[in-house]
């Protein structure tokens, strides 16, 4: 009878240990957690909703959404997508709803949903769950795995990607390489910035650039107490997480505030709307989708009287004015990490694992699943969506 360990009590661990049994009845399933609960991530993601997957049904278009590993997860994805992961939440009581910008989420918008649901699956499937048990050794043995003292015929290892992993020493010590972890999704600190003064403020629609690089991204971008936030900033910080570490978390963003590269287009727009605002107040008055209190503030910001009317606005004023909402800069110093959502860029290299199997290229019989692995996702449910499909693949154990 197969006897497997999974190590590692979150999404992707659970995943697994699910599809070994999908996949054999039979086997004997004992799931390692260090901690005292399970599912913490889970619990905790999506401010407490859970942002279980997106709606982007097809692998080609999901592996774009990867700053790294994309191209690997496509083998994957071939076999289990988003909207299997639909259908397999579905099949176990849970339904999902789409958002407009694509992510999915429980009807219930509780993540307890979701936990519940994994944590009754497991159950069900007489997954033994063996909380505050840390794994201390992982190390080849004749005909299998020695885990903790105990023999298993194969393990599948999803104990994340924190730079704290203690999986990563095992691995090493196994001969994987580790691409260095370093922070993924992160939020901009700009300390003594006047823009903070707007927090809670969306703007929603803007790109994003990292000046002095080719990084730039679309999205809305929150004003936060400590800078900027939003989809906007969380998707540069994942293609930049590597760029922006060697910098130390020190640059400079560049802010297109209405969405629009094209300053000719911008200039037109501003053009066409001017009939209907010409005789009206700058401050009472925005040609382009901002919140009133951000328009004030970008108006001071060029040094435009909010009192003067758009027909008295000198060609100079103006070309500032464009200027702000097209080229507006700030200085980045540092980050803000979410400690409880934290994603990492780095884990074990892809080049070592064959993503048909997610089994080891180095070690037969190990497989992984989730963040251990040096892919991380853009904001937006792809993270989840990656530890559902890995587990998944990882858990038919084909090399068994």
């Amino acid at each position: 009878m197969l006897k497997a360990a999974v190590i590692g009590g979150g999404a992707a661990g659970f995943f697994a240990a699910l599809s070994i049994r999908q996949h054999h009845p039979n086997a004997t399933i004992a799931l390692f957690e260090k901690s005292n609960k399970v599912l913490a991530k889970v619990k905790v993601s999506g401010g407490g909703r859970c942002n279980v997957t997106n709606a982007t049904f097809s692998a080609s278009g999901l592996s774009k959404c990867y700053p790294r590993g994309g191209k690997s997860l496509k083998k994957v994805f071939d076999q289990f997508q988003a909207e299997d992961t639909v259908k397999w939440f579905e099949a176990h009581g849970v339904r999902l709803h789409t958002e407009p910008d694509g992510r999915m989420f429980p009807t219930t918008n509780d993540s307890q949903t979701i936990v519940d649901c994994l944590v009754h699956a497991a159950a069900e499937g007489d997954v033994t769950v063996r909380l505050q048990t840390a794994v201390n050794q992982l190390a080849p043995s004749s005909g299998g795995w020695m885990v903790n003292g105990e023999v298993f015929d194969c393990v599948v290892v999803a104990t994340g990607g924190s730079p704290m992993a203690k999986g990563f020493d095992w691995l090493r010590a196994l001969g994987h390489r580790i691409a260095d972890p370093v922070p993924s999704l992160f939020t901009f600190n700009m300390p003594g910035n006047s823009i903070t003064q707007l927090m809670g403020v969306v703007v929603p629609r803007a790109i994003a650039r990292v000046q002095g690089t080719k990084l730039s991204e679309e999205g809305p971008i929150l004003i936060t107490h400590w800078g900027m936030s939003g989809p906007g900033i969380l998707k540069l910080s994942a293609w930049g997480a590597r760029e922006l570490a060697d910098r130390n978390y020190t640059f400079t963003a560049q802010i297109n505030w209405i969405g629009e590269p094209n300053e000719d287009r911008a200039r037109t727009a501003l053009e066409k709307a001017m009939p209907d605002i010409r005789k009206k107040q700058l401050g009472n008055a925005c040609p382009f989708d901002l919140p009133r209190k951000f328009w004030a503030y970008l108006l001071d910001c060029a040094g435009c009287d909010a009192n003067q009317r758009w027909m008295d606005l000198s060609k100079k004023d103006r070309n500032r004015l464009l200027n702000t909402l097209l080229n507006d800069t700030h200085e980045v110093q540092g980050k803000t990490t979410f400690k409880e959502e934290f994603v990492t860029c780095g884990g074990v290299e892809l080049r070592e694992v064959d993503f048909t199997t997610m089994e080891s290229r180095i070690a037969p019989g190990l497989y992984f699943a989730g963040e251990v692995l040096d892919v991380d996702g853009i904001t937006g449910g792809f993270n989840f969506q990656a530890a559902w499909s890995t587990g998944f693949v990882a858990g038919q154990l084909k090399g068994n």
